[in-house]
């Protein structure tokens, strides 16, 4: 196991560009006491890392534990999990640029949490279920979801895209949080059912200081529920870092309500692979919930809508983009299997065509009918909703007859 320094990161500032701190100043507090807290909060936990960032595979006595899970891993399977990451970042970019061109209302993109997602994604099982944010588009890749019906909500056609029991992949979730307490809810119920598997659920770092979350880690440890929390720790929670939620590593909260919690390197898709295997086995076993701390970066915005120069300096990209997750996986690759040109060739020509199958589809979604939403606000009817839906027919109706006046003085 190893641990990642961070003597060479320079401070954070706040958008102010003063140096960022852990908290306010607590009314009745000593000065020894806040030094005390402060160290806590800069100690570095430890990092489960099995391939470094120059794309070296590590083995020692520190991922004794999880080093198993992917021992016998192959190099077609490895190549894998490097053509999902591709093709999930070039799904992802053209996502954000159809929002930019206007044919989307809104994209959170995943562009540097490839391996978090494609590790822990490609470590479930088929009848495991798995409840998602709404910036999981490698994970719902790994789920067998097509790609473009992830875009429909954020075209605003559709309320969702496709059927959660197809895939055992829930809907994305847009209310921060909520999502971990259906997860516990349901994996209570397999377990009351006596089904072999498990549920995972997917929360950032500014989720885990809502109280659903909170609430969720309560009732799956006392109810032993087989359910994994993956936190992807992507250091900001829009404009807020890490270290203004809490004083102790995200993992470690676990502690309190009584179960295991582990940080892994998220930018490592093998360690993030073996760490998900093993809470997922964990949780089979009837042993309960794990949370997974996947300590990575968001490399773009929060959302399409965000302007991350605004908190953050650009120095603290470019360190993290030394990390890339592709270009680690790629170098392993390259370095230690007998993977040639070739198949990074075939790889670009199938993200390019990924690409246009995309532009393609999307700009080819019908408009929704205006209408729909009135028809399943109550299952028999409302006269308020009667009265709401006439309204809006009358509203719809007026641009038809400017329509017609302004063609008529055409």
């Amino acid at each position: 196991m190893t641990v990642e320094s961070t003597a060479a990161r320079k401070p954070r500032r706040s958008a102010a560009g003063k140096t960022g701190t852990t908290g306010g100043k607590a009314a009745g507090t000593t000065g020894t006491k806040r030094t005390a807290a402060k160290k806590t909060t800069n100690a570095e936990p430890e990092l489960v890392q099995l391939l470094t960032p120059e794309g070296k595979r590590i083995k020692n006595a520190g991922t004794a534990a999880y080093d198993p899970y992917v021992a016998d891993i192959t190099p077609d399977e490895l190549r894998g999990l490097y053509r999902d990451m591709v093709l999930t970042r070039r799904f992802d970019a053209e996502a954000t640029s159809l929002q930019r061109q206007g044919e989307l209302g809104l994209w959170a993109s995943l562009l540097g949490q490839e391996a978090a997602q494609i590790g822990s994604g490609r470590a479930t099982r088929e009848d495991d279920y798995v409840f998602p944010t709404y910036r999981e588009h490698g994970v719902a890749w790994c789920r067998g979801v097509d790609p473009t019906n992830l875009l429909g909500m954020f075209r605003g056609v559709n309320n969702g895209g496709w059927d959660p029991t197809t895939n055992n992949f829930h809907l994305y979730t847009i209310v921060i949080g909520s999502q971990t307490l259906h997860a516990t809810g349901y994996a209570m119920g397999i377990a009351k059912d006596g089904a072999d598997s498990a549920v995972i659920a997917y929360f950032g770092d500014g989720a885990s200081s809502q109280g659903d979350v909170a609430e969720a880690f309560t009732f799956s440890a006392v109810y032993n529920a087989p359910v994994v929390f993956f936190c992807q720790n992507n250091q900001w929670a829009i404009s807020e870092p890490t270290e203004k939620q809490t004083r102790v590593p995200l993992y470690q909260r676990a502690q309190g309500f009584g179960f295991p919690g582990v940080r892994v390197d998220g930018n490592d898709v093998l360690a993030c692979l073996a760490v998900t295997k093993w809470a997922l086995e964990r949780a089979r076993r009837g042993e309960g919930p794990t949370l997974v701390e996947a300590y990575t970066y968001r490399m773009g915005a929060h959302t399409t809508s965000d302007d991350p120069t605004r908190y953050r300096h650009d120095d603290e990209r470019v360190a993290w983009e030394a990390k890339d997750p592709i270009a680690r996986l790629r170098g392993y690759l390259e370095s230690e299997t007998d993977t040639n040109e070739g198949f990074f060739a075939e790889l670009e020509a199938e993200s390019e065509a990924l690409g246009r199958r995309v532009r393609e589809v999307v700009r080819a979604m019908p408009d929704p009918d205006h209408f729909a939403i009135f028809e399943n606000a109550y299952a028999d009817g409302h006269a308020l909703v009667d009265e709401e839906r006439a309204q809006f027919a009358a509203y719809q109706a007026s641009f038809a007859d400017v329509d017609e006046e302004e063609g008529k003085e055409r």
